[in-house]
């Protein structure tokens, strides 16, 4: 009988903890966050950049990449050339949020800002030591297709630097890349963020 009545405490206990955590982390910031609008210049994203969201992710982008520069009193993040520290609105379209939990490699909430160029993009997907020197970052030549001869009218060839680009070989970004690529440069969190007159009551 005693033991029974400490099994039904610890099971209390234990339901109780997860109740008050519930709360804590998922009901209360849901209640403070709720009525903040997107900021004008954030928009909804492409079917395009859908697609590749989910490259991004089946591919496990997060978990070396983050996407939420911090404040500079936390760290330098803004010195490094990430952008402002990010706030809530700006994940308004961001369903799941990839804030990320490790940063192998740098943060990529602006990197649609800081590396605009579609080409440069699908080049370092396919070979990241062609652009950035000493990068752990894997290849992933899987995303895209290789042939012999001219481009083909509608490929996308990729113009690697000469000393990784084989003369005879044309590399061609299959759609998921170029979709991959869409979603990388749709990340462009340059614009003012809300101010308070923009929550809405």
């Amino acid at each position: 009988m005693r033991g029974e009545i400490t099994e039904s405490k610890l099971i209390f206990g234990a339901l109780a903890a997860v109740g008050i955590a519930v709360v804590v982390l998922v009901g209360l910031p849901y209640l403070m966050l709720r009525n903040v609008a997107p900021p004008a210049a954030l928009k909804p994203y492409t079917a395009q950049q859908l697609r590749g969201r989910a490259v991004y992710v089946s591919n496990g982008c997060v978990y070396c990449h983050s996407q939420q520069p911090r404040d500079p009193a936390q760290a330098p993040d803004m010195s490094r050339g990430w952008g402002r520290p990010s706030v809530a609105a700006d994940y308004a379209y961001d369903k799941p949020h990839l804030l990320g939990t490790s940063r192998t490699g740098p943060d990529l909430f602006n990197i649609g800002a800081r590396q605009p160029s579609e080409d440069w993009q699908l080049g370092h997907l396919y070979q990241p030591r062609a652009y950035t020197q000493g990068s752990i970052m894997p290849a992933f030549p899987f995303l895209f297709t290789e042939h012999y001869g001219s481009p083909v009218a509608g490929e996308k060839a990729i113009s690697l630097p000469p000393q990784y680009a084989s003369p005879d070989v044309t590399v061609v970004a299959t759609q998921q890349a170029r979709d991959l690529v869409a979603y990388l440069l749709s990340l462009d969190h340059t614009y003012p963020i809300l101010s308070a007159s923009d929550v809405q009551p």
